[in-house]
């Protein structure tokens, strides 16, 4: 996987909070990538659902 490549954990985690997953959508490609990349230091399936939940909550 690419720095650049979106982790299959994060895309399950989006897939199940539709809001989440509506904004990260919303997102430019630069924004993208930048939440993509805050991923990679991601390692526990709990962090990584606060993380999504964060892309709502951090409007």
């Amino acid at each position: 996987m690419t720095k650049d490549e979106m982790p299959i954990g994060f895309a399950m985690a989006l897939a199940m909070n539709p809001e989440a997953m509506q904004k990260f959508a919303s997102l430019n490609e630069a924004q993208k990538q930048e939440i993509i990349a805050g991923t990679h230091a991601i390692y526990s399936t709990a962090e990584r659902r606060r993380y999504v939940v964060s892309l709502v909550n951090d409007q």
